[in-house]
């Protein structure tokens, strides 16, 4: 239906851990009470300034690597900044990381990109180093049904 509110889940998922944590946040979405939210799913390196545009809010998911956002998520705001810089203002997000030693320098620049973008963070940023363990996952889960209630009436 074109008048149901869309969200649209951003991911590179490079890792196990990873790939635990996406299907943690597509559970998420699925959550009771959430039917009326019309989830869709694009790899960073595939979604485009389009998708952005037919998104009412986001859930992004990234490695940290090398301190930093991956180059594909990199890739994903970059092609996007500009065509919709002033199109989403307010748009809830929400952002999960995994990382191997530090997922501080990929939450920041996140911030810093969303809030440069006006999008409004509903949801504090889940962070994972190692192997997801059962309250990461679930962490993912509320993360992302946190961010599709916002979407609701």
């Amino acid at each position: 239906m074109a008048d149901r509110p869309v969200l649209l889940v951003v991911h590179h998922t490079t890792s196990p851990a990873l790939q635990a944590l996406f299907e943690a946040v597509l559970d998420g979405t699925k959550a009771d009470g959430l039917e009326g939210v019309d989830v869709r799913v694009r790899p960073a390196l595939t979604a485009t300034a389009v998708d952005v545009l037919a998104a009412d809010g986001f859930v992004l998911g990234t490695p940290a690597n090398i301190g930093y956002l991956s180059g594909a998520m990199k890739h994903f705001f970059d092609g996007v900044y500009y065509p919709t810089l002033t199109a989403k203002p307010g748009a809830p997000y929400g952002l999960y990381v995994h990382g191997n030693s530090d997922t501080g320098g990929a939450v920041r620049a996140a911030e810093s990109i969303t809030g440069g973008m006006g999008w409004r963070r509903v949801h504090e940023p889940v962070t994972v180093l190692g192997p997801p363990t059962k309250d990461d996952l679930e962490a993912a889960r509320d993360l992302a049904a946190t961010v599709a209630a916002t979407l609701l009436p």
